[in-house]
């Protein structure tokens, strides 16, 4: 009996080492090779951004990164606490990046951009700190911290979930672990040519899954670059202007502000300003929560884009459709006299101050920005002609720029508020519309293409922001420049009197003409202030320069600002005074 036990044994454990060693040999193999090999990500440099004149305005720097080499096992309460000392964060934002990744054997990235001292400090504990690594790695870096901070975009690190996904949808990705993606922005718009191909090294660990040898490497390749038709020295000018005239206003109600430069004989964007902004070099290095948490709850909203995306009555600026409208159909000659005696003598609309400025023709109109004239300039068209010559001049449409996120705007029509409202227009609607209110939303790069026309003589260029995309051994890919998406309907001699209009604004008696008193440079401009449903009004300042040969538009947009003369205006004259290099007082 003793005998057939101790043969029946045997025999179980020659079938259960057959099966292990023949049968399933080579998954134990594998498994063996994973406690003992570790594949190492190695992260790509992303492609450089460049300006136009080859300055880098995004690009990457090396940086020292603190990883976690999985062996299985948990985290020990003492080592957990003793990196967290060391790295200055809480244990527990360690454990859930290790939870967040707890399958696979790819090291867990904990720490990016890690100061020397720090380094030289988890050198000296290594040995309590078994699995943890110190590598160099490429980080993204943004030098001019904010600047242009929603045209960029930011990068994140790819999570488990979203690596399953595209692992789903692509079996040849190149997305692995550790994978840095773009987030928004340029960034995001351009991740599959500015990622590149990360690399990788193969190292042989001991039980503690502490590195002992290199194995094998595979070498990164580097993303490629792009460049933009943004000029760095227009884009800080603009942005400093910006913050000089928010800084002041800030204590009267203003939250925000928009501001394009764009060159109206190309369509090519020369600085693109949308503020607040936020510093993506916090998401590079791993944005903390009090940090997402301050950009979250920012109700000025820092992630819009609103040269694209925010949408705004136009004002004044609007008169520029109204008065090509009148014009062009000869509902109004250039020297007829019409009587501002403070309101319109059909409906009690009056002057945004009350003002009553006389007799006026048409150029002294435009250059004074007076109401009552426009409100009779609207009672002649009609809204109907309003709406044609608004969509002559690419209102209501996207302009059609290659960023993420473009609104399309609205133009004021009786269907729309049918459609919306399900009630009837009537004429004081009219008379809104003609002077840029009622239902009327620009943004301001569609205004910048509307100045734009005016400014070249009626051509509508596409607005673009990406000039060439290079191949990764820097040749050129893809090259980019002016597309031509149609000729404004308007005869010469009807834009040459609006240009002299625009030209009068800033010009003595004009209600720019304080501002561009003594100006080297003949401007062309028109201010607006915009009623607002949500607070206080809006100013709008937008220009070209200079008047006989345009090279430059530049349209500026503060939020609850109040009057454009003195809100905008003074954005749009540091930034023409920056790109003349005219001094500044």
């Amino acid at each position: 009996m003793l005998f057939y036990i101790v043969m029946g044994i045997f025999v179980i454990l020659g079938l259960r080492l057959f099966a292990m060693q023949i049968l399933e040999g080579g998954y134990y193999q594998a498994k063996a090779e994973g406690n003992r090999l570790r594949i190492v990500p190695m992260t790509a440099a992303r492609g450089v951004m460049y300006d136009r004149n080859g300055q880098i305005l995004v690009g990457s720097r090396p940086a020292y990164t603190i990883s976690i080499m999985p062996n299985g096992k948990p985290l020990d309460d003492d080592e957990l606490a003793k990196l967290a000392t060391l790295l200055h964060k809480k244990p527990e934002e360690i454990q859930k990046k290790v939870e967040d990744h707890k399958h696979g054997y790819e090291p867990i990235r904990i720490a990016n951009d890690i100061s020397m001292d720090v380094v030289t400090s988890i050198e000296e504990h290594r040995h309590e700190l078994p699995g943890v690594s110190i590598d160099v790695e490429p980080l993204r870096y943004y030098p001019y911290e904010t600047m242009a901070s929603q045209l960029f975009g930011y990068v994140g690190e790819v999570s488990e979930d979203e690596l399953a996904e595209i692992k789903e949808q692509d079996p040849n990705t190149t997305v692995g672990a550790g994978s840095i993606l773009g987030r928004a922005g340029l960034e995001k718009l351009y991740d599959s040519v500015l990622r590149g191909v990360d690399g990788g090294k193969q190292l042989e660990v001991d039980a503690s899954g502490r590195p002992v040898a290199e194995v094998d490497r595979k070498h990164t390749v580097p993303g490629s670059n792009i460049h933009l038709t943004i000029d760095v020295n227009i884009q800080k000018a603009a942005e400093e202007a910006v913050k000089k005239e928010l800084d002041q206003l800030r204590s009267s109600g203003a939250t925000g502000a928009a501001v394009v430069a764009l060159d109206p004989n190309t369509g090519a964007v020369l600085a693109m300003v949308s503020a607040p902004e936020f510093n993506p070099n916090w998401f590079a290095k791993g944005i903390t929560s009090a940090q997402w948490n301050q950009l979250n709850n920012d109700k000025s909203h820092p992630f819009e884009n609103k040269v694209i995306a925010g949408e705004y009555p136009p004002g004044s600026p609007f008169k520029i459709v109204t008065g090509t409208a009148a014009l062009d159909l000869k509902k109004v000659t250039p020297d007829e006299m019409i009587f501002d005696s403070g309101k319109h003598w059909l409906i009690d609309k009056r002057n945004a101050e009350g003002e009553a400025l006389g007799w006026l023709n048409f150029n002294r109109a435009l250059a004074k920005s007076d109401n009552v004239y426009f409100y009779e300039m609207g009672n002649r068209l009609g809204i109907e002609n309003i709406d044609t010559y608004a969509h002559y001049f690419g209102l209501g449409e996207k302009t059609g720029i290659n960023l993420v996120g473009e609104a399309a705007g609205n133009v004021a029509s009786p269907e729309y508020k049918r459609k919306v409202f399900d009630q009837d227009w009537y004429l004081g609607e009219t008379f809104d519309a003609a002077i840029g209110q009622s239902f009327h939303l620009v943004t301001p790069l569609q205004m910048a293409v509307l100045l734009s026309q005016v400014a070249n003589g009626g051509t509508r260029y596409q607005p673009y922001v990406v000039s060439r995309v290079d191949n990764p051994d820097g040749t050129p890919a893809e090259i980019f420049g002016p597309k031509n998406l149609g000729v404004l309907p308007v005869p010469k001699n009807i834009m040459d009197l609006i240009r002299e209009g625009l030209r009068d604004v800033t010009s003595e008696g004009g209600t720019a003409g304080e501002l561009f008193k003594g100006f080297p440079v003949a401007v062309a401009g028109k201010t607006g202030t915009a009623e607002n449903a949500h607070g206080r009004d809006h100013g709008w300042f937008v220009a070209y320069a200079p008047y006989d040969k345009p090279q430059i538009v530049v349209v500026a947009l503060v939020e609850q600002g109040g009057f454009g003369a003195g809100s905008a205006g003074p954005i749009v004259r540091d930034i023409l005074s920056a790109y003349f290099k005219v001094p500044t007082s």
